[in-house]
């Protein structure tokens, strides 16, 4: 079996953190069959993941998702803005998010990256500078092997709507288990837009033709499918004409 429970303070460089062991978790059908194209397959890698694509995909609102993220999850100091202590992020990113949060953990600090896809975390390790205090796994959003309250705090960046949603209740309630008491958990997805905004309508074929999840996140609110009780207090907050949300969630 491939572990997804790091060590605490194991923060080494990612590419030689990246570790294989027994055999690999399978892959959930709803995901090998909807998104082989844009995940699973090299090829779709190595085409998908430039930054330029990322920021047309998501109508030229990229840095600025990327940047709502990092200010989530990063706490104020005389230095400025960085993110202390452990960090969880729950799926591969295309982009340079990963990056960014690395580049904001403070000293002594780790982020962790977990993801089912071995070729997107070997994806991931490439774009890693030497050094980086990143560790990356293969694990299961919906069943991480990972001990309660590990993390100081932890990312879901737009993973749910590519989820049904009994994945996506899963998901919310493993990343709300492994969060400690006092920490959050950090979501940037899509939100349902105003009548009035014309990309809801770009968006909606995008949806009806790549994305069989997707139309939950304008159905439903995310507060909807979290777990009882393990939300101390909730931030919402709400851009370009509501397409995009994000959400920081305090345990």
């Amino acid at each position: 079996m491939l572990t997804a429970a790091p060590p605490a303070g194991a923060g080494v460089h990612a590419a030689r953190t990246f570790r294989l062991r027994g055999n690999p978790i399978a892959i959930p059908r709803y995901l090998a069959d909807n998104y082989w194209w844009a995940y699973i397959h090299p090829n779709a890698v190595r085409f998908w993941d430039r930054h330029w694509l990322v920021n047309f995909i998501l109508c030229g609102n990229a840095n600025r998702l990327r940047d709502l993220a990092l200010e989530g999850l990063a706490t104020r100091s005389e230095q400025g803005a960085s993110i202390p202590g452990r960090t969880l992020q729950i799926s591969c990113v295309y982009g340079d998010i990963t990056t960014k949060v690395a580049s904001r953990v403070a000293h002594g600090g780790t982020l962790d990256v977990v993801d089912i896809l071995p070729v997107q975390l070997a994806n991931a390790a490439r774009k890693l500078p030497p050094g980086a205090p990143v560790n990356l796994w293969v694990g299961d959003s919906t069943a991480l092997d990972i001990p309660d309250a590990s993390y100081d705090q932890a990312l879901i960046f737009f993973l749910l709507h590519e989820q049904p949603i009994e994945a996506k209740r899963k998901t919310l309630a493993e990343a709300l288990r492994v969060v400690k008491p006092g920490g959050k958990l950090v979501i940037v997805e899509f939100h349902r837009p105003s009548w009035l905004n014309p990309f809801r309508y770009h968006m909606a074929t995008i949806f009806g033709l790549f994305e069989p999840y997707a139309f939950d996140m304008w159905r439903n609110d995310i507060e909807e499918w979290l777990p009882e009780g393990k939300a101390r207090r909730i931030t919402k907050k709400t851009i370009f004409g509501g397409l995009y949300q994000r959400l920081v969630i305090e345990v």
